[in-house]
């Protein structure tokens, strides 16, 4: 934030089968160089937990409260 660097693709997923080297691709929006040194950090990896959901096909779905109410419906603090 403070050099005008980011990352693309973010957040990232990894397949559970990949074996191969995990890398991140940096962009810099900025107007000067930017150079990683060794020992820099650069990014971070979350570990989670994979759920496999039963799909059910309907006809139609439920009301519910928030019906069709798209961003921000909820309520803005």
């Amino acid at each position: 934030m403070k050099y005008g660097i980011g990352l693309l693709n973010s957040p990232g997923t990894i397949d559970s089968d990949y074996r191969g080297e995990i890398a991140v691709i940096l962009m810099n929006f900025g107007k000067e160089p930017f150079f990683i040194n060794d020992g820099d950090r650069i990014a971070q990896l979350v570990i989670s937990k994979i759920w496999k959901a039963k799909i059910l096909e309907v006809e139609e779905l439920d009301q519910t409260e928030r019906g069709e109410g798209g961003f921000g419906h909820t309520g803005v603090r």
